[in-house]
């Protein structure tokens, strides 16, 4: 069992037992100001607290997720549809919550209901779980009497847009970690095994072959500018990932580098059309206008060149252009996308049109990544074969040569 403390400030987590009124046991954790106020709390509601305590600061916390906000929304809508009130609702979402920053989110956000404000109003005083798009569907929902439906929509758009960024992340993270694991292994060799072969190959007394010998130079290179050139690389990433964040020229051009680059280049494609017809099945669908929701489309779409030309597109269907006209203007949809678009605008569902072509590109994307997995296993072989193969060689040619010699 587990109760909210609503006294005060609920900034503290306490751990409880207690009885009830039938004289069984109860425990659970709670958010309060203060002991004295959780104790109060208890007791208002019925329970005799034999043992409060606060719980450590270091297994308060969690991090919150996109996965965590996602079934909040489909645990909360469910709630609502079954007829529970919206405070009440919350109260048994955030307590049953075993991650306790998550608990204290939704405890937070009851809070907020009940000194007055709007479900949307308390979640926009959350932005950094709760974007724009989040928060206008919820306000849709409360404006159409809808909330429950719009809360299902918006958990199920979460649980896609998820799906879709972990299938983009397996993308890059496959062939960038045997990268790094065959850069270390070539490290490795050249500090600790090339310098053996080297003392050996001192008591030849002839000169080495020139591959041989550069590979050598290589080692003895890493061996005496190694942490040098640890600490520039560092700093080359740190520099490159502040400059990044901060700068949205860089990673204008950094989006636009990848969406033209071999391989993963027509995955981010594939994977921005998808998002982009994703939110805006959702927004549309909701009941948000079409000019209000490209705004929320725009930041959804993953890549600051779709976003940027989403919100061209939507100052030009400000103005009375066409969806279809504005897209084609864009030159970043493929022709399928936009005859889909056209058919949805005339045919006044645009949303179930969005929405095919999301399930289409999201598919593309799926099989892209596992196309593209299978493409890069030999690669990343042949890569690992002439590294570490072309080092086997290099110390072993002084050998044969000898053999040859003898």
């Amino acid at each position: 069992m587990a109760i909210s403390a609503t006294a005060g400030k609920k900034d503290t987590q306490f751990l409880w037992e207690g009885k009830d009124k039938r004289g069984n046991k109860v425990r659970g954790k709670s958010l309060a100001a203060s002991e004295a106020a959780l104790r109060a709390d208890l007791r208002r509601q019925g329970v005799a607290p034999t043992r409060v305590k606060l719980q450590r600061a270091s297994s308060f916390g969690g991090k919150i997720t996109a996965e965590d906000i996602a079934v909040f929304s489909r645990q909360l809508a469910t709630m609502m549809a079954a007829g529970i009130p919206m405070v009440q609702s919350l109260e048994i979402v955030g307590n049953g919550h075993e991650k306790p920053a998550m608990q204290k989110l939704i405890l937070d956000i009851k809070g907020n209901i009940e000194g007055g404000s709007t479900l949307h109003e308390s979640l926009a005083k959350h932005p950094l779980y709760f974007d724009d798009l989040f928060v206008n569907l919820v306000e849709a929902g409360e404006q159409a009497g809808a909330l429950e439906t719009l809360l299902d929509k918006i958990a199920s758009y979460k649980e896609k847009t998820e799906a879709l960024k972990k299938k983009i992340k397996k993308a890059l993270f496959y062939p960038a970690a045997v990268l790094i694991v065959a850069v270390i292994v070539t490290i490795i060799l050249l500090i600790f095994v090339i310098p053996q072969f080297e003392s050996l190959f001192k008591g030849f007394g002839a000169d080495l072959p020139a591959f041989t010998q550069m590979v050598v130079n290589l080692s003895r290179f890493v061996q005496h500018q190694g942490w040098w050139m640890l600490v520039v690389t560092i700093g080359a990433i740190y520099a490159f990932l502040y400059f990044k964040k901060r700068s949205r020229p860089m990673r204008r051009n950094l989006d636009r580098m990848l969406l033209h680059f071999p391989i993963i280049g027509p995955i981010m494609v594939k994977a921005a059309i998808a998002r982009f017809a994703r939110t805006l099945a959702t927004m549309f669908a909701a009941g948000v206008p079409l000019v209000e929701a490209m705004q929320s489309v725009a930041g959804a779409t993953g890549n600051i060149v779709y976003e940027e030309a989403t919100l061209r597109m939507k100052d030009e269907v400000a103005t009375g252009q066409r969806l279809q006209r504005a897209m084609e203007n864009t030159g970043l949809f493929p022709n399928m996308v936009v005859q889909m678009i056209a058919v949805g605008e005339e045919s006044g569902s645009l949303d179930q049109m969005s929405s095919k072509v999301a399930e289409f590109y999201e598919a593309e994307v799926d099989a892209a990544v596992d196309g593209m997995s299978s493409l890069l296993e030999p690669l990343i072989m042949a890569i690992l074969g002439v590294l570490v193969g072309g080092m086997v060689i290099a110390m072993y040619l002084p050998i044969f040569k000898l053999g040859s010699v003898v």
